[in-house]
């Protein structure tokens, strides 16, 4: 009886200090590793034309997913239409006017030296044609002025992206750079985070990254630090961290692969870094 008195003892004591090296080991860890609090960025693009007009027409609905180069509004094309009609006739009838004054001019140079035209009379003629080749360059530029904001009536997505907003509706007249979509870009993606001062001096630029939404079950995205603000500032309110809010935090990015597109702005995060001992 006394001998399994003492091998449960031991047993318990085995048991006892197995899990106290667990617990020191595992805390020995854990204080190599900094946990920050943080919310997902992404940039946004506000969509709008250069020039003012009717919306004739809107290509996407929010959430859609917008390509590179996709054409995503236009507006109705008639007014500047008819600028570019308008401008081509001008010219037109500039270089008509300018090729018939280059003729007259060297017809009388070729009679100016018999003395068939006056000094002055070819000196006006040489006027009136440089005057001309001038008033054409002028209105060329007035063409590709007209043919410019024709071409501003259309809209097209700048970045891979994503419709957040969809501001306008057909029919609508808007002026120049009034949004009628806001697009959020696709890459890059980085969490907005902060650090207290006495660990600043644990973390570089360039250090990898875990990140872990508040999803159960959730895949951890893989990141970087790539940028640490050289100023410090408060901890905004927004920001959840286990220390005091009236602290002085250095500002991280922390860029964020998402190949699947599941982080969403402003959505909060936790970001674990592996410091530096």
């Amino acid at each position: 009886m006394k001998k399994n008195i003492r091998r449960l003892v031991l047993v318990l004591l085995l048991l006892t200090t197995a899990i106290f090296l667990y617990l020191y080991f595992a805390h020995q860890e854990d204080g190599s590793e900094i946990t920050l609090y943080g919310n997902v960025d992404v940039r946004e693009v506000d969509i709008g034309f250069r020039v003012a007009g009717l919306v004739s027409s809107l290509c996407f609905e929010e959430g859609d997913r917008v390509a590179k180069g996709a054409k995503m509004a236009e507006l109705q094309k008639s007014p500047y239409d008819s600028e570019v009609l308008l401008a081509r006739a001008r010219l037109k009838s500039l270089e008509v006017e300018r090729d018939n004054a280059k003729v007259l001019w060297d017809r009388r140079k070729g009679l100016q030296p018999i003395g068939g035209v006056s000094q002055e009379n070819l000196q006006d003629s040489e006027s009136d044609f440089r005057q001309l080749e001038a008033n054409c360059k002028a209105a060329a530029a007035t063409l590709q002025i007209a043919e410019d904001n024709l071409s501003y009536t259309e809209a097209f997505a700048p970045v891979d992206g994503i419709i957040l907003s969809r501001i306008r509706e057909p029919g609508s007249v808007v002026q120049p750079s009034n949004p009628v979509y806001t697009l959020s870009v696709l890459s890059p993606i980085w969490i907005r985070a902060y650090i207290n001062e006495p660990n600043l001096g644990r973390i570089a630029f360039g250090m990898e990254a875990q990140v872990y939404t508040d999803t159960k079950s959730g895949k951890v995205y893989k990141g970087k630090i790539g940028f640490i603000s050289p100023v410090a500032e408060f901890t905004p309110k927004t920001v959840q961290t286990t220390d005091l809010r009236t602290d002085l935090v250095y500002r991280l990015r922390i860029y964020v692969e998402d190949p699947d597109h599941l982080l969403k702005q402003g959505m909060p995060v936790t970001v674990k870094l592996k410091a530096v001992e």
